[in-house]
């Protein structure tokens, strides 16, 4: 049964009103939202609701708030609905530049059992790998592994991923070669984050103690039911925030 807005907590009606005023440009991107006093009187509502709406937005990347300048409209607000494919360093830009791709090493390597089992690539096939780390802001928060199936099973699900990993810059993640060479090809992913810590070498490659806390996400991207593309981020504590969207 479809939930009417009367029965919507009051702040989510307050949130959806200045979010609706945003995406129509009432509230254009960039530009700063009135006074909390002005905005309170201009909604007809009270301050500490107002308030509390206005965190949410926050947290949800609609809004930014600048010292000395007040809440300001971000120019790339989040989609609405189903989760929308991104490589992680446009996610964890929330809304700003991308994250900066520095590379660490571009290979090929045999399968493991992690790639064996999410890319379904067989006993001594190449498979293109890729680590990076992802930097921003003078931090460096996030390693990156990525792997590619086999050439002949990009080549089968979409003969323009094998040559954009062969001919992407060398700061660009595979993600990001693949959904831009993807050219009206759906790319549908699937994503678990768990907890862990960041290990010796990786504690040295972020510059962080071994046992500094961490989130693990493991992607597998797929084509259809073919996969091409698995991955692991490790995203050290810091390294912002991961947005997680969800839909029914």
């Amino acid at each position: 049964m479809a939930v009417s807005r009367q029965q919507r907590r009051p702040v989510v009606v307050l949130y959806e009103r200045i979010a609706d005023a945003i995406r129509e440009g009432v509230y254009p991107p960039g530009s700063t939202l009135p006074s909390e006093p002005r905005l309170a009187g201009e909604l007809g509502v009270s301050r500490p609701a107002l308030r509390e709406a206005l965190l949410l937005l926050q947290e949800d990347g609609l809004l930014s708030v600048r010292r000395g300048v007040g809440r300001t409209v971000n120019a790339h607000p989040p989609r609405r609905g189903y989760e929308h494919l991104q490589p992680l360093e446009q996610l964890l830009s929330g809304g700003g530049p991308p994250l900066r791709v520095r590379p660490l090493l571009r290979t090929t390597e045999e399968p493991t059992d992690f790639t064996t089992q999410h890319l379904l690539a067989p006993a001594g096939s190449e498979l293109r790998f890729w680590e990076s780390l992802l930097n921003g802001d003078g931090t460096t928060g996030v390693l990156s592994h990525e792997w590619a199936a086999p050439e002949e099973t990009l080549e089968a699900a979409h003969p323009a991923f094998a040559a954009a990993l062969r001919e992407a810059a060398p700061a660009v993640s595979m993600l990001a070669a693949l959904t831009g060479a993807s050219r009206g090809i759906a790319l549908t992913a699937h994503s678990a984050v768990s907890a862990t810590l960041l290990g010796t070498r990786r504690g040295q490659q972020l510059d962080r103690a071994a046992d500094t806390p961490a989130v693990l996400v493991t992607q597998v991207v797929r084509v259809g039911e073919v996969p091409v593309l698995a991955a692991k981020h490790v995203l050290a504590t810091g390294a912002g925030a991961l947005p997680v969207r969800q839909s029914n």
